[in-house]
């Protein structure tokens, strides 16, 4: 399972740059507006230092990580949702997307011209929320007369879609974003169809300079303005620069390892996007792992076990009977299956468990 999470932007903040370096693409980067046009998806890897922890103790052949999509959604502008600068197009592209990582111009560069004219992260973020904003009243608007009539018929899906879509409607039009409404799954669940952008889960990447990300870029004043923005609606704020993560995406393991320590980072800012993306999107890790490969397989928060064992095949969980579990910790104290297993330390669960993020499961089932 890979969900898909859209980054958006205006023109020239970065978003291409930072794609090519999350997937080692080669989106074309370039100093004007609407360079990319069709959107770029990649693939990338999950980073989770418990699959090599795993292999100390589990010996495979293979290592297989968690992957996410990331999808560079060419720069929206101001009337993009009138469809400006090809907005309706790129609207359409956001649509399809589970989450969005929203990246913002968090430096100064006379070299790098700004579609606005000027830096300032919030007109930007406002600039980008209001053409959502007005796409989703749009959405709202055409469908609420067929609506309206067919509650007033005594359609009860309608019923219920329309006080959801009244509310919506009022909230738009107030300029506020539909997640700020706190629907519930099953509100959600009513207006699904309608591919609310706004609706959507958001985290801002403050794109920043070279001397701002080796020292502490939370005290950059840009910065603290994107965080007190993001304060207000529970979003992540993962500040990377674009240009030195561009750089470390072209060299070996080994060169990385040393570049970074030589900026004084202990991890790629790219791995932090990641993870905050897979976070975002209310995604779990649990593993299988045995001679062949150790595999981290991606499911959703408060999945039961059928629901984990469907993401290996569709026959895991049409005829699942049992899950056998132990927990990553586990292999950490125990060091080995048998001494898991002599320190009472594996369980058998059924049809009811919940899985937890570090689980590591054998499924028994029959088809």
């Amino acid at each position: 399972m890979s969900l898909q999470c859209g980054i958006v932007g205006l023109p020239n903040v970065g978003k291409s740059t930072i794609f090519n370096a999350l997937t080692s693409a080669k989106a074309e980067a370039a100093n004007y507006p609407f360079c990319t046009i069709e959107p770029n998806t990649g693939m990338v890897k999950v980073p989770d230092p418990r699959l090599e922890e795993i292999s100390r103790f589990i010996k495979p052949k293979k290592l297989i990580p968690a992957i996410m999509s990331f999808v560079d959604i060419a720069g929206l502008v101001r009337g993009a949702s009138k469809g400006e600068g090809l907005g309706n197009q790129f609207l359409g592209h956001i649509r399809e997307t589970d989450a969005i990582a929203h990246v913002v111009r968090c430096f100064e560069d006379s070299n790098i011209v700004h579609v606005e004219g000027s830096v300032n992260p919030i007109r930007d973020i406002e600039t980008i929320d209001t053409e959502l904003i007005l796409a989703d009243l749009e959405s709202i608007l055409k469908k609420l007369t067929n609506t309206q009539k067919q509650a007033k018929a005594g359609d009860k899906k309608a019923q219920a879609m329309l006080g959801v879509m009244e509310r919506l409607k009022v909230t738009l039009d107030q300029g506020k974003t539909a997640r700020s409404l706190g629907l519930t799954d099953e509100e959600k669940a009513l207006v699904h169809e309608f591919h609310l952008l706004t609706i959507k889960p958001v985290m801002y990447i403050a794109n920043v300079d070279e001397q701002t990300i080796q020292g502490n870029p939370f005290e950059n004043e840009l910065v603290k303005k994107v965080m007190e923005h993001a304060k207000t609606e529970g979003a992540p704020v993962v500040p990377i620069c674009g240009k030195i993560e561009s750089e470390i995406s072209e060299l070996s393991p080994d060169e990385k390892v040393e570049f970074l320590r030589e900026l004084g980072m202990s991890e790629a800012g790219l791995d932090r996007v990641i993870r905050a993306g897979y976070q975002l999107l209310g995604l779990e890790t649990y593993f299988t792992a045995g001679e062949q490969e150790v595999r981290a397989w991606t499911i959703h928060k408060g999945w039961k076990a059928p629901q984990a064992a469907g993401v290996i095949h569709t026959d895991f969980e049409r005829g699942f009977i049992r899950a056998e579990v132990f927990h990553y910790q586990d292999l950490m104290k125990h060091k080995s299956e048998s001494a898991i297993k002599d320190a009472g330390a594996l369980r058998v669960e059924g049809k009811e468990y919940v899985v937890q993020d570090g689980d590591i499961m054998h499924f028994r089932f029959n088809v």
